[in-house]
């Protein structure tokens, strides 16, 4: 399933501690400047070489962010 959460969201699952992965789609050299607390990187051109391995568990959840502008 596919949806969206509000930053507020994604802080309290933070706070609480839950378990999902957090992934940050920036390239490297931005991941590295600057990401959220238990972020790991993925960049979009490299999905299909690190996310079997970055992320083995199939169930897990997951939520994808990246930075803009905004």
């Amino acid at each position: 399933m596919i949806g969206e959460i509000t930053r507020d969201e994604l802080k309290q699952k933070l706070d609480r501690g839950d378990k999902f992965f957090l992934v940050e789609t920036l390239g490297e050299p931005k991941f590295r400047h600057s990401h959220l607390p238990t972020a790991i990187n993925i960049p979009p051109d490299r999905v299909a070489e690190l996310a079997q391995t970055m992320i083995p568990d199939k169930a897990a959840e997951i939520v994808v962010y990246c930075a803009s502008p905004s």
